[in-house]
Formats: structure tokens, C-alpha cells, sequence
């Protein structure tokens, strides 16, 4: 065979290469995934397996949870997870959701494919010691499937989620507490602007008479500080209000004084009055209208998976 031959022959088998691949890749488009569900409430169900009494005795029984517990607990109903396995959509749904308290991680995710007739439930690192692979598992053979296998995926999610709480009940947790709308490095410090504002202009006021204005604006950072530590325990967030303490007695030293909780009005005068903090109670709504929101909760794994 010529040299020409052989070039020619190789440029056929190029070809013939090319035209299959493309011909593949049209018979066989690639399936996407399964796009994350936007989180609009603890229970998410894309499926309308569960009633609207079903979802709401089930979002208020998980909002009474995190309101005693501090844990978030989440149920997702999805069609399927094809091309994924429910671990590898689980798993995304947990970190595009982020149940849980931030830092804590003590979030858990109830997912169910009903078309795959599979299911999992994905456990944050806080809740792995309580929550086990091994429970998680017993969760979904002894509780969730024998009611799926009969039709009743209403009960078997209410039971379900029943075991998983009690379970989560007996792994001492921080206690639930003031949570407000925050979602940055600073977010434990923002809550204590208020305080530091009015202890600084209450405080300041009192001791920058006795002691002078460096001297005594020092003296309210300190007493500020000590008070933000009292509070929380926490030495960061107390040394940063102490330094906002500080810096607001000192520069409040430069206007006329007034007695101890008045304030200064535009109008001329000083008039009473106190600035007011920025607190939400509870968790991130009192609904889940489309206001529920994650905590900030990380994930990596943990849990088990089932089918019936």
C-alpha cells in the first residue's frame, strides 16, 4: 500500500469516528440532573403525595422541634434523582439547603424519590454521634419502608420523622436561642450594637463626669465589654462592642451632657428615650410561607439510605 493509500485510509477511519460519535451523541442526549428544589418550607413535596393537612400538621410539628431543640429538620418529596443516586442529590440538597444551625450543624433531611422507590436520610456533622448511620438506617427498615410498601407515605414520613426527633431529643445540644437576620462573619456581633450604643451614651455619660473623657470613655468600654461577656461568654463579640462602647463615649464626650438616659433632640432639649435592639425570636419565620430558611448547617455524608 502507497503512502497516499495509507493517508487516505486513515482519513476514511477519522471520519467514520466522527460521524459515530456524533451519531451517539444525538441518539443518546446526556441527561442533566435533577435541579435542587428551592426551600420553602420544612416540608417540600414535588410530588403531591401529601395533603395540604399532611404538610401542615408536618411543618408545625418540625417548627415546635427547632422551636424546644434548635435542630432543623427538613422533608423533601421528589419524582426521581435520575441520573444521580439519592446519595449524590441527598447530599447537594443538604448543602444547597444548609438545615441546621450554623456551627452547631444540626440539621437532618428526610429525602424521598418515590418513582425510584428510594429514600435517605442525610445527617449533619452535629447530629452523626446521636443520629448514626446504623439508627438512620434501623429509622428507615423498621419504620419508614413498611409503610411505604403498603401506600401510606403520609404515615410512614409522620413516623418517620417522629423516630428521627426522638433520637435527636436525647443529644445534648445548645439550647435554642435569639437568632436574627444575618448571613456574614460578623453576624455574632451585629446583635450587640444596640446594647453597646445605649450602655455606652447610659454609661459614658456618668463616668466621663467622675473620671474625664479618655479616662472615662476607657472606664465604659471596659464596663460594656465585661457586661457583652456576661451575656454571651464569648471574648471576641465582648472586646468588639467594648471598642464600639469606647470610641461612642469618647466621641459623645465632645457634645453637651445630658442626665443619664436622656437624649439629645434636633428640635433643642433633651428628651428620654432608648434605641431599641434588632431581635427576632425563635427561628427564621413563624410560617414556612416561603420564608424558611437554612441555618447555616454543614453536612458531610453521614446518614443512610433505603428502598421498598
Amino acid at each position: 500500500m502507497t503512502a497516499r493509500s495509507l493517508r487516505a485510509c486513515c482519513a476514511l477511519s477519522s471520519s467514520g469516528v466522527l460521524l459515530l460519535v456524533l451519531f451517539l451523541a444525538l441518539a443518546f442526549p446526556a441527561s442533566a440532573d435533577v435541579a435542587v428544589p428551592q426551600l420553602t418550607g420544612r416540608v417540600v413535596d414535588q410530588t403531591g403525595t401529601l395533603s395540604s393537612s399532611d404538610i401542615a400538621a408536618l411543618s408545625q410539628k418540625l417548627r415546635d422541634f427547632e422551636a424546644r431543640k434548635g435542630s432543623q429538620v427538613a422533608v423533601l418529596i421528589v419524582p426521581t434523582t435520575d441520573p444521580e443516586t439519592i446519595e449524590q442529590f441527598s447530599i447537594r440538597v443538604a448543602e444547597a439547603w444548609k438545615v441546621g444551625r450554623k456551627k452547631v450543624d444540626d440539621g437532618a433531611i428526610l429525602v424521598v424519590a418515590k418513582n425510584d422507590r428510594h429514600l435517605r436520610i442525610e445527617v449533619g456533622y452535629g447530629l452523626e454521634g446521636a443520629l448514626t448511620d446504623v439508627t438512620s438506617r434501623r429509622i428507615i427498615d423498621e419504620v419508614i419502608t413498611p409503610k411505604f410498601r403498603t401506600g401510606d407515605f403520609s404515615g410512614g414520613i409522620s413516623d418517620g420523622v417522629d423516630r428521627m426527633i426522638s433520637v435527636i431529643d436525647g443529644e445534648p445540644l445548645p439550647a435554642p436561642g435569639r437568632s436574627v437576620s444575618y448571613n456574614n462573619d460578623l453576624g455574632d456581633f451585629v446583635p450587640f450594637l444596640p446594647f453597646g450604643l445605649f450602655a455606652s451614651l447610659f454609661v459614658g455619660g456618668i463616668l466621663r463626669t467622675m473620671l474625664g473623657r479618655l479616662l472615662g470613655s476607657l472606664a465604659t468600654g471596659g464596663v460594656v465589654a465585661a457586661l457583652a461577656w456576661m451575656i454571651v461568654g464569648s471574648w471576641g463579640i465582648a472586646v468588639a462592642v467594648g471598642a464600639v462602647g469606647f470610641l461612642l463615649a469618647f466621641i459623645a464626650g465632645f457634645f453637651p451632657s445630658a442626665p443619664p438616659g436622656r437624649r439629645y433632640s434636633r428640635g433643642g432639649g433633651w428628651s428620654t428615650g432608648s434605641s431599641s435592639g434588632g431581635w427576632s425570636s425563635g427561628s427564621s419565620s413563624s410560617s414556612d410561607g416561603g420564608s424558611f430558611s437554612g441555618g447555616g448547617g454543614s453536612f458531610g455524608g453521614g446518614g443512610a439510605s433505603g428502598s421498598w
